[in-house]
Order: C-alpha cells, then sequence, then structure tokens
C-alpha cells in the first residue's frame, strides 16, 4: 500500500516523541510539528484505519507493526542523512531540514550507499 510523506512524517514523530516522552498524543504530534490540532486529528484517523497506529480511551497513541517499522525507516534516514550532511560541513539545522526533505524519496539502494558513506566517514 502507498504512504504518503505526510504520513511517514506524523508515524517518525510518534516515534520520536514516544522515545522521549514514553507516552504520546495528538496534542503532543501538534506542538511537536506546529501543526493545528484538527490537522493532526485528521492525520490520526487516517492512520488508524490504515492500521498503522491506535488509539486508547485516554488518547494514547501507539504503533502498531507496520507504523512502526516505517517510522523506523524514516527516523533512520533521517538520522543518517543529518548525520552526513553536518560530516560535509552543513550547518546542523540546514541538516536537519533538508534530511527531512530527502528522507522520503531516496531509493533503498541509494540510502544504503549513504549509509556505508556515512559508516566510513565515521572510520576516518
Amino acid at each position: 500500500m502507498q504512504i504518503y510523506e505526510s504520513s511517514e512524517d506524523y508515524l517518525e514523530a510518534i516515534l520520536i516523541i514516544r522515545n522521549r516522552k514514553g507516552v504520546v498524543h495528538s496534542i503532543d504530534i501538534a506542538n511537536e510539528k506546529n501543526f493545528s490540532k484538527a490537522s493532526v486529528s485528521i492525520a490520526m484517523k487516517k492512520l488508524r484505519e490504515n492500521g498503522y497506529i491506535e488509539m486508547d480511551q485516554d488518547g494514547r497513541i501507539r504503533l502498531l507493526e507496520p507504523g512502526q517499522r516505517i517510522a523506523e525507516q524514516i527516523y533512520e534516514r533521517h538520522r543518517v542523512l543529518t548525520e552526513l550532511f553536518t560530516r560535509i560541513g552543513v550547518s546542523l539545522e540546514t541538516a536537519q531540514e533538508d534530511a527531512c526533505k530527502v528522507e522520503h524519496d531516496l531509493s533503498v539502494e541509494t540510502f544504503d550507499c549513504l549509509k556505508r558513506l556515512a559508516e566510513q566517514m565515521k572510520q576516518h
């Protein structure tokens, strides 16, 4: 199934917030991404309907296995690309912004090559 960039961004945000706070609510995502509560609510409904997340009665959001897998993949891409960009001299802020733009569109092959390059750069 096709997953859109915005959905990947939401899943990644859920993972990051959960790692930082332990628990995720829609308001946390709205604050993290600077989105309206209404936009987040619509996105969470779509993610829930597509089997990526579940929400309990208290509004806590939990990644389901397919959502967890996508979130981890996107977050890994973000971290590797940010590191690679900063290693070649890009400022951290710009590197993070550019990583967000690129992380969704790279092929697996290209990302794997960039990941190997980043590892080689660490060793030198």
